[in-house]
């Protein structure tokens, strides 16, 4: 979900920020990096007022295609760069052309021309920060627990129309240890990645 201009507004102006202001003042929000300067709370709360003055319409829509289509979307850019050699046309040491496609109108393609640090910018946003990578197994799948998850998840997926199997052991490492006395952790209760999401609410 992203939000955008558009030619309507909404029916309360004091609500339509309430809850990004929420959110800042439960510390929640991520004020570092390119963010820091909204670590001061009169230039936040001057951005909030700037952008209350524009007229903003939510564009939420329905995903296209199912999960194949965002993996085969996805799978593009997990073992590629921003921009093969290929599209690169000129460079006259001061202007970059490429081709690019525009798939707005049938894929269409077309040769575009840049400044050299205009393009250079625009090749850095697809260079992910320092500690990041671009895969990264998490789950079942993480280098922990894939050789004890593994199995048990194909196990669980061959029962599939039987009866609900219980809930699958915790991993035995030093993961499920308290940090501090060293003694084995007992869980308590679960919690899905939803239900951890509204916890950060306050129920009013």
């Amino acid at each position: 979900m992203h939000s955008q201009l558009g030619p309507t507004q909404s029916p309360d102006p004091s609500k339509r920020f309430s809850l990004l202001v929420h959110l800042y003042g439960r510390r929640l929000l991520d004020c570092r990096g390119p963010a820091s300067a909204f670590q001061d709370r009169d230039v936040f709360a001057a951005t909030i007022e700037q952008l209350k003055k524009k007229r903003w319409v939510v564009d939420a829509r329905p995903p296209f295609g199912g999960p194949e289509h965002v993996l085969r979307y996805l799978g593009r850019y997990t073992h590629r760069i921003a921009i093969s050699n290929h599209r690169l046309v000129a460079f006259d040491g001061k202007r970059v052309k490429f081709r690019w496609k525009d798939y707005a109108h049938g894929g269409r393609q077309g040769v575009m021309k840049l400044k050299a640090t205009e393009f250079l910018r625009r090749f850095f946003l697809h260079v992910l920060p320092k500690g990041f990578v671009r895969i990264r197994h998490y789950g079942l799948l993480s280098n922990r627990f894939r050789k004890q998850l593994l199995p048990l998840a194909r196990t669980l997926l061959a029962a599939q129309g039987h009866e609900p199997l219980p809930l699958p052991p915790l991993p035995d490492c030093d993961l499920w240890h308290c940090p501090r006395c060293g003694k084995a952790m007992r869980v308590v209760q679960r919690f899905t990645a939803a239900e951890l999401y509204f916890a950060g609410f306050d129920s009013s």
